[in-house]
C-alpha cells in the first residue's frame, strides 16, 4: 500500500477512535433521568423544607454530580450535567440567601450564571439575574433591582423567569415609587404568564404561575401604597395557599401576604388588626429570616410613625428586634 494511502487510513482509524470515544460514557440514560427528577425534587421542596436541610440535600447532590462530570462521559451529557449543575447551584445559591450566608449566595449565583452562559441556557442565565435582583431588592439597592431584572429579560425569553424578572422589575419600581411604570410591569408580566403552559408543578421553585403573579403584586401594591388592590392580593395569596387544615405549601408567602395585611390595616388605623396579621407572620414555620426581617421592617416603621406610644406597637417592635439581633450575627452588612 503506498505511503500516502497508508497515512490516509491512519488518519482515519484516529478519526474514528476519536470519534468513538466521545461517545463512550460511564452514565448511562437512567442515571441522567433520575438526576433531573431528583433536581426537580429540590425544587419543589424549597417552598416547604427547612432551608438548612434543603442546603446539605443539595450539596450532597452536587457533589454526585461532579463526580460524574469528572469520569468519561459524552458532549451532549456533558452539556446535560451542566445544566443540572446549574440549576442545582441555582437553588443553593437561594437556600443560602434564606439562611443568611450572603457570600456564598452571590459565590453559586455567579456559578449558575456561567454555567447557564457556557451551555447557552438563557433561562438559567435569567434566574441568575434574578437572584441577583432579589438580594438587592432585600439590601435596599432598589435602582439595582430594576437593572438586574431587566438585563436578564433579554436573556431569559419566553419563559418562567421572563415572568418573575418582570416582577422584580415591578417591585423594584414600586420602592422607588414610580406607580406607572410599576403598574406597566405588572401587566407585562401577565400578558407574559398568559402565553405559557399551566405548569404541572407549580411548587417548582423556578416555575411562575398565577399565584406567584398575585403575590408579587401584592407587595408591589402595598409599596405604592394601593391599600385595596393590596388587601385583596394578599387575602387571595393566603386563600390560595392554605390547606383545610390549615397548614400552608407557601408559608413564606403567607408570611408576607400577612405582612401586607398588616401594612394596610395600620393605615387604616387598626392597630389591633395590624399587629395580629404582623405576629402571624413571626409564627409561620419555613421562613426566610433575612426577608422575613426585610418585610417585617416595613411594618414597623409604619406602626413606630402611627402608633409610637402604644403598648401594641412597642410589643411588636420588640419582637422584630429580636429578629433582628438574631439576623446580625449572619448578614450584619444588612443591619447598618
Amino acid at each position: 500500500m503506498p505511503v500516502d494511502a497508508l497515512r490516509a487510513e491512519a488518519d482515519l482509524y484516529g478519526t474514528m477512535e476519536l470519534a468513538q470515544q466521545l461517545q463512550a460514557s460511564d452514565v448511562g440514560t437512567g442515571t441522567l433521568e433520575a438526576l433531573a427528577e431528583a433536581v426537580d425534587l429540590l425544587c419543589r421542596a424549597y417552598p416547604v423544607v427547612p432551608a438548612a436541610t434543603l442546603r446539605d440535600r443539595t450539596q450532597k447532590r452536587l457533589a454526585q454530580v461532579t463526580r460524574l462530570l469528572s469520569g468519561r462521559i459524552t458532549l451532549d451529557q456533558h452539556r446535560e450535567l451542566l445544566v443540572i449543575t446549574g440549576w442545582l447551584t441555582a437553588l443553593l445559591g437561594c437556600v443560602h440567601y434564606d439562611l443568611g450566608e450572603r457570600e456564598e449566595a452571590e459565590t453559586a449565583r455567579q456559578a449558575a450564571y456561567e454555567m447557564g452562559r457556557q451551555v447557552g441556557h438563557g433561562e438559567l442565565m435569567g434566574w441568575a439575574h434574578e437572584m441577583s435582583a432579589w438580594f438587592a431588592l432585600v439590601e435596599g439597592r432598589y435602582e439595582d433591582v430594576v437593572t438586574a431584572a431587566r438585563q436578564g429579560q433579554a436573556l431569559a425569553g419566553q419563559s418562567s423567569a421572563q415572568v418573575q424578572l418582570t416582577l422584580q422589575e415591578a417591585r423594584g419600581l414600586a420602592r422607588i415609587g414610580d406607580r406607572r411604570e410599576a403598574d406597566k410591569a405588572l401587566s407585562r408580566g401577565a400578558d407574559i404568564l398568559a402565553k405559557l403552559p399551566i405548569p404541572e408543578n407549580p411548587d417548582h421553585h423556578f416555575v411562575f404561575d398565577h399565584a406567584k403573579w398575585v403575590f408579587y403584586a401584592a407587595t408591589a401594591y402595598t409599596w405604592l401604597e394601593d391599600n385595596d388592590r393590596a388587601e385583596e392580593h394578599a387575602l387571595e395569596t393566603i386563600q390560595m395557599h392554605t390547606r383545610p387544615d390549615g397548614t400552608s405549601n407557601a408559608p413564606m408567602r403567607v408570611a408576607d401576604a400577612h405582612i401586607d395585611l398588616g401594612i394596610v390595616h395600620a393605615r387604616r388605623g387598626d392597630l389591633d388588626a395590624a399587629v395580629e396579621q404582623g405576629m402571624a407572620a413571626f409564627d409561620i414555620e419555613r421562613k426566610s429570616l433575612t426577608d422575613l426581617v426585610n418585610r417585617v421592617g416595613d411594618l414597623d416603621r409604619v406602626l413606630r410613625q402611627r402608633y409610637r406610644r402604644e403598648a401594641l406597637a412597642e410589643e411588636f417592635h420588640d419582637r422584630y428586634v429580636t429578629a433582628r439581633r438574631a439576623l446580625s450575627a449572619r448578614r450584619p452588612e444588612l443591619l447598618d
